[in-house]
């Protein structure tokens, strides 16, 4: 069975947009502290006055509201509550890939090695962390989300491979948990990690699945070597609309990822 190497640090994988989840540290987030980025007016109690907004808000009524000396006429309506951004904890969804085609014994720690990383990215992220893989016949739920990074590394370091490649299966697997999730805890907001060579050769409509997947932040890794090489993970990343990140090109993706900010 595959070990794991030494793992490394990661690109920083984000969410885009700007979400309302459990306060964290990968994406960016509306929250009770962080800079002051801008005022609304409050959906519920006043939670921090953005003072100047207030005054501009309540300064063009002072006349007809009767002010007749110093001093300022402010009512209800006028309150403007900061808007304060800093970032969020995400729920990262693995799919890894353990078919036959990815099981050779060098490439598979390669593989763990690299989800290792990621996975303790997320713990220092505070994100949670969920694993789904496929291989043989079908997909299973190996994480169900959780926030232990322990769990995770179990999981990964036991990982059976081998057998055919139900992609479509995976895909349809993760788009169920990510249902479920989003009824349990619906502001953290996913981010989709496919490790995977993108050969499917075991049944099921990988289009289709890929479809229950729309609207969902998405990372492929691409694990095909060799210098003959199909593409196919890149097919996978554009059906998903996601970011292609090499397995073998993990520096140039940092270095790419901090000038990005």
């Amino acid at each position: 069975m595959a070990g794991v190497a030494a793992p490394y640090r990661v690109p920083w994988l984000k969410v885009p947009g700007l979400g309302d989840g459990a306060s964290g540290r990968r994406s960016r987030a509306r929250t009770p502290h962080g800079r002051t980025t801008g005022a609304r007016v409050p959906e519920g109690p006043l939670r921090s006055l953005h003072l100047t907004a207030t005054i501009a808000a309540a300064a063009p009524y002072q006349r007809e509201r009767g002010r007749t000396g110093p001093g300022l006429l402010v009512r209800g309506e006028d309150l403007r509550e900061a808007v304060k951004e800093g970032r969020e904890g995400n729920l990262v969804l693995f799919v890894v890939d353990a078919s036959g085609s990815m099981a050779a014994r060098r490439r598979m720690t390669t593989v763990k090695t690299a989800v290792m990383s990621l996975l303790l990215d997320a713990y220092q992220r505070r994100d949670k962390v969920g694993l789904v893989t496929f291989r043989g016949a079908a997909a299973e739920v190996a994480l169900p989300p959780t926030s232990s990074v322990e769990a995770g590394a179990a999981r990964l370091r036991a990982l059976p491979t081998g057998g055919r490649t139900p992609l479509a299966a995976g895909l349809a697997r993760a788009a169920e948990m990510l249902r479920v999730e989003r009824l349990r805890d619906p502001d953290r907001r996913p981010l989709l990690v496919v490790v995977t060579d993108g050969r499917a050769t075991s049944g099921g409509d990988v289009g289709r699945a890929a479809a229950l997947l729309t609207g969902t932040a998405a990372v492929v890794v691409d694990c095909e070597s060799g210098p003959v090489r199909l593409g196919l993970a890149g097919r996978l990343a554009a059906r998903l609309r996601a970011h292609l990140v090499p397995l073998d090109g993990m520096d140039d993706l940092i270095r790419d990822y901090r000038k990005a900010g």
